[in-house]
């Protein structure tokens, strides 16, 4: 993503400030490692680490504690539904009072979520209306830090799209990492210490975030309403096709296969086989995501979301091999080769978004596809638990293999999608 801030400058008619002043690049200076990258490094690192550990310690905590598969899906819509319906408001805050206010305020209010989280899974939940309280906390929290994180990469690294590169590193270690140790944990009885350690892992985010010494940064015009902000941000995303289309189709994809998956696949494998069990199966796919960022790293094809659409044609191998009662070492197999098509989808699409969308509005626009991708994933969610009771456990988990490769499929057959172009000499 390049920083536009220059070509904005006589739209702009007030600018805000970071609490320090900028940090200017030194002769010799690493063109990833500075001073501020690191700090960013850390907080990113630290954060997604919480994040990766949440949705397994409570989907897993919650079925090892008796509850209803109904209930851990519902449990997840109360944490990505208000991310999803709220980061579009994130995306504008952040334009309007600093990325960096936003995101050290977000970590913040994660960390008395979790703290809060720790003490109810410690003592028990009397009511689940408490643990639903804290999950859409700790939802809104996300909408309001995720506009922010793409648009600080240049800020703090001069080579962006070596910075890029590390950090989709560190994504897919803390993938691997978090649901292993979340699974391991809520395996031994203790799904309070999952929730302890994301907060401490908040905490060292707001930290060093707060340490980060950031120059200037654009702001809309003093004189631009909220509501106005959020229109152009909306005419910037809906004026191109291979954009919405996208997320059309993700939303499909995330209502009848991507949302129910999750708590389904609990469903099976934790009774048969165990929490940990469960949490290696993520891990496993962790570890495909480290393969695929590599992958995408070394490999720019001409046409990215074309290419990432065939590899989303491995996403159907997990659910298919729960269908067929695979055993756990070759769902691990499957979640891998998954891990490595999802990932390499997720670099092809944020890389074309990075790239083909101005700087300027970037931060909002970026808000408008995070809701759209993941706006849907709530209610595959919430439907999880009744669709099963309606038709069967294989019988949806079917429906979500064919919409797979249906999703691949249309992407693919939409033109505006199938021939967009690299961006070459773009980080």
């Amino acid at each position: 993503m390049e920083d536009r801030s220059a070509d904005h400058t006589a739209a702009v008619t007030s600018s805000q400030t970071q609490d320090r002043p900028a940090e200017a690049p030194q002769a010799g200076e690493p063109a990833i490692w500075t001073r501020n990258f690191q700090f960013y490094f850390t907080a990113r690192s630290a954060g997604l680490l919480g994040w990766a550990m949440l949705p397994v310690a409570v989907t897993a905590g919650l079925l090892s504690s008796g509850y209803s598969l109904s209930t851990a899906g519902y449990a997840m819509a109360f944490l990505v539904g208000p991310f999803a319906g709220l980061v579009i408001f994130g995306g504008v805050l952040a334009d309007r009072f600093t990325a960096r206010r936003m995101m050290i305020a977000a970590d913040l209010s994660n960390l008395t979520a979790h703290v809060l989280l720790a003490l109810l899974f410690a003592y028990g939940i009397d009511h689940l209306w408490h643990l639903y309280t804290l999950l859409v906390v700790a939802g809104v929290a996300n909408a309001m830090f995720q506009p922010g994180a793409s648009s600080t990469v240049p800020l703090v690294s001069r080579d962006v799209q070596g910075a890029n590169g590390v950090l989709r590193i560190s994504e897919a270690f803390t993938a691997l990492g978090g649901p292993a140790l979340a699974g391991v944990l809520v395996g031994t009885a203790a799904t309070e210490w999952v929730m302890v350690i994301s907060a401490v892992s908040y905490g060292t985010s707001a930290c060093c975030l707060f340490a980060l010494r950031l120059g200037a940064v654009p702001a809309p015009p003093a004189d631009e309403s909220f509501v106005r902000n959020l229109v152009v941000g909306w005419q910037e995303f809906r004026s191109r096709n291979w954009l919405w289309g996208v997320i059309a189709i993700w939303m499909v994809f995330a209502v009848l296969s991507w949302g129910p998956q999750l708590s389904i696949a609990a469903g099976v494998i934790v009774p048969e086989h165990g929490a940990t069990a469960f949490g290696l199966l993520n891990c496993a796919f962790g570890a495909g995501t480290v393969a695929g960022g590599v992958l995408a790293m070394r490999y720019k094809p001409d046409r990215p979301l074309a290419a990432g659409a065939v590899a989303m044609l491995a996403y159907p191998l997990y659910p298919l091999g729960i269908v067929l009662d695979w055993p756990v070492w070759l769902l691990a197999v499957a979640q891998v080769v998954v891990g490595v098509g999802i990932t390499f989808w997720g670099v092809m699409w944020a890389t074309s978004v990075q790239t083909q969308v101005p700087g300027e509005v970037l931060n909002r626009v970026h808000a408008y596809e995070v809701a759209g991708s993941v706006g849907m994933f709530p209610v595959g969610s919430a439907l999880a638990g009744p669709a099963v009771g309606a038709f069967g456990t294989d019988e949806v988990l079917l429906v979500g293999v064919v919409v797979a490769l249906l999703t691949a499929a249309a992407l693919l057959a939409a033109r505006p999608i199938r021939t967009l172009g690299r961006v070459p000499g773009r980080a």
